[in-house]
């Protein structure tokens, strides 16, 4: 339904993710939904990229001066995030905040002060939170059909090639002028994991809280952050959780969300949310349980983020934000602990190997993708298993 006076919208960060959103929002402005008012990139648009009807800035503080957009979304770098989040929220704007929001708890709660000061919403870029099927999965979990769950599991293998580092001056930095960055694989490739494992854990025990962890960092090349990593995180109450990925490996594979139950497991597939619900999953070759057997259904349904904000900013008791900031507070407070963990580990060369098929050389290090399949198969660690590569895991303990 489209509303007597639609919103107004404004882009800031226009070009690689924020393409996505631009057309997002291209789709709701013609179904009536809302109306970009402007977009604003660092870089100069041409117009070709922008067309000719909508005004483009290159500083996002003269854009809200100009437009002063009831909605904001921001598809930036992560450094840059806080300060455009507060230019908007002080401009009377909501805002779509593309993840990971922020990287320490500080700032998250100075923007979540600052938007409970000036009456604004936040809804971060976790666009796994519409799932359709992850909502049949908390159902699951919620209702006993897989008995206790035992643990959460994430397992992810990824291939990133030399010209992915080379995608940005941010690529692979721990941080940009003096503010963190983090582009490691569990908190931008991955973030979506890390954030649905928390979701799913708290669907096991209502209010756990990560209380302690175990991280393993690995890196292929010479980046700040890891490419390799194995997480796992205890919590007050409830299941523990284990995120197991890489962006070097020999095959790629999307990345999975495994429950362990006492009477049953579930597969969630990202980002197709094919959903395997079974109390005998079946399994690759590796042993890890995937959807498509007995028991599994096939949902590519999400709601937008952007369009359940709208649904929000007309109902705001009838419809809840389906990744509001205060839901992301936990994985904002791993985000600090990563930063504040050891530098990852360089992989002996007589451990990884390059290939040179993708038309840039892209490491892999052997042997992880059944690494991968293994951890998050028996919820331990790379170190737990044994592998020649790995090191003494990191263990530390959340406030």
């Amino acid at each position: 339904m489209s509303e007597p006076t639609p919103p107004t919208v404004a882009l800031i960060g226009a070009t690689g993710y924020g393409a996505q959103h631009w057309r997002s929002i291209d789709a709701l402005q013609r179904a009536g939904r809302v109306r970009l008012v402007a977009v604003c990139d660092t870089r100069p648009l041409s117009e070709e990229e922008a067309g000719p009807a909508v005004p483009v800035h290159t500083d996002h503080r003269e854009m809200l001066a100009a437009t002063r957009p009831d909605i904001v979304v921001v598809s930036t770098p992560p450094h840059t995030h806080l300060p455009i989040a507060l230019d908007a929220v002080a401009a009377g704007a909501d805002l779509l905040l593309e993840k990971p929001p922020v990287t320490s708890l500080a700032d998250h709660d100075r923007l979540a002060r600052a938007l409970c000061d000036a009456g604004r919403i936040c809804q971060v870029g976790f666009q796994a939170q519409g799932s359709h099927a992850l909502a049949t999965l908390r159902d699951a979990i919620r209702t006993g059909r897989l008995g206790q769950v035992t643990g959460v599991a994430a397992a992810g293998t990824w291939i990133r090639d030399d010209a992915y580092y080379a995608r940005s001056p941010w690529a692979g930095r721990r941080s940009v002028d003096g503010r963190p960055v983090v582009d490691g694989a569990l908190v931008n490739p991955f973030a979506h994991t890390l954030m649905l494992g928390l979701d799913l854990v708290r669907a096991a025990a209502e209010g756990a809280v990560p209380t302690r962890f175990t991280l393993e960092r690995y890196r292929t090349r010479q980046i700040e952050v890891e490419d390799t990593a194995c997480l796992r995180v205890e919590f007050t109450a409830g299941p523990p959780l284990l995120i197991a990925v890489t962006l070097s490996a020999a095959e790629f594979r999307e990345g999975d969300m495994i429950v362990h139950g006492t009477e049953g497991s579930a597969v969630l597939e990202y980002p197709t949310d094919r959903l395997l619900l079974t109390p005998t999953p079946a399994a690759d070759s590796d042993g890890v349980a995937v959807p498509g057997g007995a028991g599994a259904a096939a949902s590519g349904e999400r709601t937008g983020l952007l369009a359940n904000l709208l649904d929000h900013r007309r109902d705001p008791s009838g419809v809840a934000l389906l990744a509001p900031l205060d839901a992301a507070r936990d994985f904002t407070a791993l985000v600090e602990a990563i930063l504040a963990a050891p530098a990852p580990t360089l992989i002996p060369v007589g451990n990884r190997h390059l290939r040179h098929d993708s038309g840039s050389p892209a490491w892999v290090i052997d042997g992880v993708d059944a690494a991968v399949a293994a951890a998050a198969t028996s919820m331990r660690t790379y170190a737990d298993l044994g592998l020649p590569w790995t090191t003494e895991p990191y263990p530390g303990a959340l406030s």
